[in-house]
């Protein structure tokens, strides 16, 4: 109910039915002041659950907003914001909320234990993919996708800053605006939808006026400054390295088609504060999850921040003095407090309700909504009539950030929670509630210590002044579960109990990861926040060890979940995979040539002449114009990549693994690249133009991996290196002239004899006043070249080039034709460097050369790596050559059963080739290359196709090489 009528209300949906609430205020609260207590389904069991918290660390009430493409499960119904219009759905339940079948699972509670699934699912063998698989996939999860491209646009952006502040309750504040007063660049970062933290729902004065009214006054002095960024529903979600942080901006409103939901942030800060405060944990007792059963603390955020009362009657149970401020407060806004029941027997409390000292919750009652509450006194039990209950089992403060780079908290005896370790994380020092410091007055200070602090390193004049708050002290005497018989729940949106992290540690999962995955403690989507230093203390009474020995789980990012489009923010679409033309493109579409994906760019794949009615006649002729006359190919998609520097030289030495320093000026050479494994990441070629300025090849696929490659030696390896890498494909226009009348065709356009350039040269050219380059080197096998020149005059160059190869009997060929031409020459792409194949696999381990280092160079001598049992490269040719060859078909013996045990090998590349007048392909085979001559049975499963097939070398044609170096 609401304690005082607001002044606007607006309209939303829960499961169809309409309820008001305030705008901008949590669905949670507005639920609540509705009289809803039912609003989910636990996962498991599908136990009634109810709002349990007021933050990010909610584990019950997840919800799905909207339907259709805009529809988004597993909403926090504490975090989501009440809009007008706002459609809100429970989840996990069918048909109704109120009555789900699922629940079934409660009454089989007894056989669905901790790690049932490791016993259950075991037999019969036939059992899993039949019905076991089927029956979890379907269970699995708790909201669903709709399965719509969603229609939800997201951002990304970048923030730079002196000192990231991350929280801004009362020690956030006051670090910001310390480091601001002082001339820092500051971002102060929360997630909440109003800055404040707890001085917005306790009520508490600084400086002699009321908690909120300091609040906006400090908000008031720091959004006037231009060295402060003050950013409202932002989540820092991870810490990483050196200094970056990433964060989850939500962006307030309704969702409108061209405005973002989210922004997900990349901030590099030279300095961080983490004030993130601290979660309260609950104590776990008999059928503590019913709804109505809430946090103490957030009660009171309810309460004094957002006027809505959870209950009409409402209990306190506690072992902590920060509880009995919620029985305070309540009684203070004209809520009926039913009792305070505190787990000391030591507490002096004089207060208008009753006060149970020394006392338990034993037992509760109400399926869908708490009734009443049976609690246990010196042996005597009393029932009292409740319909909400606050439950304080003490604060842990919120050291998640601080463990993201591998840190570990310790124990505080003295809060009897986790404290950061000290410079776990680079730059960032924890300060406030969340280094274990409860009280505000202590908050104050030592934001406004760390603030200095950090100025001063930056090298400014703090000036530091703390105002007045108070300053009580934290009592709390630890108390985990209450004993005795019953379901005590520890991971609420899991269904962990305290039976089942006994059994695990009864069953030896004693490690605390362990018993993690064993029983899922912490594994939803709320990563355990409020349970985790519960089930700890369970484990640890189990084990018969301390806390502290028995230690924590790991808390990695990110902090709540973040979606993944948010992430990939401006990756959908063509932002996923941008449509990459190359400058002929145009020219190729006029020709009537149908474009395919190659990497990112879209090329020609064969160049249709008038009568031809199939792909193949043209790739056949394509073929034959490039073996008998001369045809064109736009090869400008091969990375290309500019080197220079002194050091270029024993840069590429030590990134390839056969040597090219000792390439002279004006010519080229093959190289081929390995991974530190020992496998081929690439191949393609170096061109020495002058001493100290190579540009190498890389192939289509990999031009982006090369790039990255040879920063990171630049960067990390050999930083000692003078030389520098800079990507060009965008810059330069190439295209292959291959074939017999290659040479004639370019003498009559570049207007200069080319017999003198041998092959595998390289060098300027000119090209009627525009300066270029010519290489001569062949992918096809025949006489060729490729001429390169500024991008912007590719087109020009295409179309003069396919005018001339015309008038030579020849034209232009697709990427069909140029797959077809390179394997009869056994020529390789990443088909066969498919990430697993070393240069031993394809015949080229002489070229690791052992007079220098290189990558790779010891890890490819591994034995493993050489076993002449390893798939080494070979031809195959069909038998029968009309019966087509398939890619990824298996190697079988002619008289092997076509089982995967029995399989020796596999087919990578295959094509017809119009000059040897049959189905040829590339392939792996277990000692291949002793093999030629071998007949073995080809069988594709996935086709239903077999054929035998002859092994030989794979290089079908011209084997000598005699063609391109004529």
């Amino acid at each position: 109910m609401r304690l005082k009528a607001p002044e606007k209300l607006v309209s939303f949906t829960f499961d169809g039915r309409q309820l008001q609430g305030v705008p901008g205020e949590p669905v949670a609260a507005a639920l609540l002041a509705n009289g809803v207590k039912l609003v989910a389904r636990s996962f498991k069991y599908h136990r009634p659950r109810g709002v349990m918290s007021a933050g990010s660390e909610e584990p019950n009430a997840l919800v799905t907003v909207g339907r259709g493409a805009q529809r988004e499960p597993n909403m926090r119904a504490t975090t989501l914001e009440v809009s007008e219009g706002l459609e809100v759905l429970s989840q996990n339940a069918w048909p109704s909320l109120r009555y789900d079948l699922m629940a079934v699972n409660d009454l089989c509670a007894p056989f669905l234990g901790a790690g049932f699934y490791y016993k259950t699912f075991m037999w019969p063998k036939g059992f899993w993919k039949s019905l076991y698989e089927p029956v979890i996939r379907r269970a699995a999860g708790l909201g669903a996708l709709s399965g719509d491209a969603s229609l939800d646009q997201n951002e990304k952006a970048f923030g730079f800053c002196d000192i990231l502040v991350i929280g801004a309750g009362p020690t956030g504040l006051m670090a910001a605006l310390t480091a601001a007063r002082a001339g820092a660049d500051v971002i102060l970062a929360d997630e909440d939808t109003a800055m404040g933290g707890r001085l917005l729902r306790e009520v508490e004065e600084v400086d002699g006026q009321p908690g909120p009214a300091w609040v906006q006054k400090v908000l008031g002095e720091l959004s006037a400054m231009k060295n402060v960024r003050l950013m409202l529903r932002t989540t820092v979600t991870g810490a990483y390295d050196q200094g970056t942080y990433s964060a989850l901006e939500r962006i307030a409103g309704p969702r409108l088609p061209d405005k973002p939901v989210n922004c997900f942030w990349r901030i590099a800060a030279r300095h961080a504060i983490l004030c993130t405060g601290a979660l309260e944990r609950p104590i776990a007792f008999p059928n503590n999850d019913r709804p109505g059963i809430m946090m103490a603390g957030s009660v009171r955020s309810y309460i004094n921040r957002w006027g809505v009362a959870p209950g009409q009657s409402v209990t306190v149970f506690a072992n902590n003095d920060d509880a009995h401020r919620t029985a305070r407060d309540l009684h203070a806004a004209g809520v009926k407090v039913a009792a305070l029941i505190d787990t000391r027997a030591d507490i002096a409390a004089q207060a208008d309700y009753p006060v149970f000292a020394g006392a338990q919750v034993v037992a509760t009652q109400g399926r869908h909504a708490l009734k009443s509450i049976t609690i246990a006194q010196q042996g005597v039990t009393h029932t009292i009539k409740t319909d909400c209950l606050a439950v304080s089992g003490g604060w842990n403060p919120a050291v998640h950030l601080t463990c993201h780079m591998n840190g570990r908290p310790v124990w505080s005896p003295r809060i009897a929670s986790f404290v950061p370790t000290p410079d776990s994380v680079p730059g960032l020092v924890a300060a406030g509630a969340c280094n274990g410091v409860f009280d505000t007055a202590g908050c104050l200070r030592a934001g406004a210590e760390v603030g200095a602090e950090i100025a001063k390193e930056l090298g400014r004049k703090p000036k530091m002044s703390v105002p007045v708050a108070d300053d009580a002290a934290y009592r709390i005497s630890p108390f985990w579960a209450v004993p005795g018989r019953g379901r005590k729940w520890v991971d609420f949106q899991n269904d962990v109990h305290v039976k089942d992290i006994a059994l695990s540690a009864q069953e030896n999962f004693r490690s605390v990861e362990h018993m993690k995955r064993y029983t899922t403690q912490g594994m939803a989507p709320d990563q355990g926040k409020s349970s985790h230093v519960v089930a700890l203390a369970i484990l640890a009474d189990a084990t018969g060890r301390g806390i502290a020995e028995t230690g924590t789980t790991t808390f990695r990012p990110p902090y709540v979940p973040v979606p993944i489009a948010a992430m990939g923010a401006g990756g959908e679409g063509k932002g996923f995979a941008p449509a990459r033309l190359t400058t002929s493109h145009s020219a190729s579409i006029a020709r009537g040539a149908p474009m395919v994906e190659a990497g990112l760019w879209y090329r020609p794949s064969y160049f249709p002449a008038t009568s031809e009615t199939h792909w193949r006649q043209s790739c056949d002729r394509e073929v034959r114009l490039v073996r008998e006359a001369v045809g064109i190919c736009d090869v400008s998609t091969l990375g290309k990549i500019d080197v220079q520097g002194p050091g270029a030289a024993a840069l590429l030495d030590f990134v390839y693994a056969n040597t090219l320093s000792t390439l002279r000026p004006g010519r080229m050479r093959y190289g081929l690249m390995l991974r530190e494994d020992g496998h081929v990441m690439d191949d393609g070629t170096a061109a020495r133009l002058t001493e100290d300025h190579f540009v190498i090849t890389t192939t289509t696929a990999a031009a982006g991996q090369v790039m990255r490659h040879l920063e990171f030696v630049l960067q990390v390896l050999h930083p000692d290196l003078d030389a520098r890498a800079l990507s060009v494909t965008e810059q330069w226009a190439q295209f292959a002239v291959a074939g017999p009348q290659s040479r004639a065709l370019l003498e009559s356009v570049l207007e200069v004899p080319l017999i003198e350039w041998p092959f595998m040269s390289c060098g300027d050219i000119d090209l009627s006043g525009v300066k270029g380059r010519l290489f001569r080197v062949s992918f096809s096998g025949e006489l060729g070249y490729e001429i390169a020149v500024p991008a912007r005059y590719g087109e020009s160059l295409f179309r003069m080039l396919v005018a001339q190869a015309e008038t030579f009997g020849g034209g232009p060929y697709g990427m069909e034709a140029l797959n077809v031409l390179r394997i009869e020459k056994g020529f390789l792409t990443h088909a066969e460097m498919d990430g697993r194949t070393t240069a031993f696999d394809i015949g080229l381990d002489r070229m690791i050369s052992r007079k220098k280092d290189c990558i790779g160079q010891a890890a490819a001598r591994r034995p493993g790596l050489v076993d002449p049992m390893r798939g080494q490269l070979v031809g195959l040719r069909a038998i029968d050559a009309a019966q087509p060859l398939w890619a990824g078909a298996h190697l079988f013996g002619t008289d092997a059963q076509a089982t995967r045990e029995n399989s020796q090998g596999h087919l990578t590349s295959v094509c017809y080739s119009p000059t040897l007048q049959g189905h040829i392909g590339l392939g792996f085979l277990q000692s291949g290359r002793d093999r030629h001559g071998e007949t073995m049975r080809m069988v594709d499963h996935l086709r239903k196709a077999q054929t035998l097939v002859e092994i030989c070398d794979p290089v079908f044609f011209d084997p000598d090489g005699g063609r391109a170096r004529g």
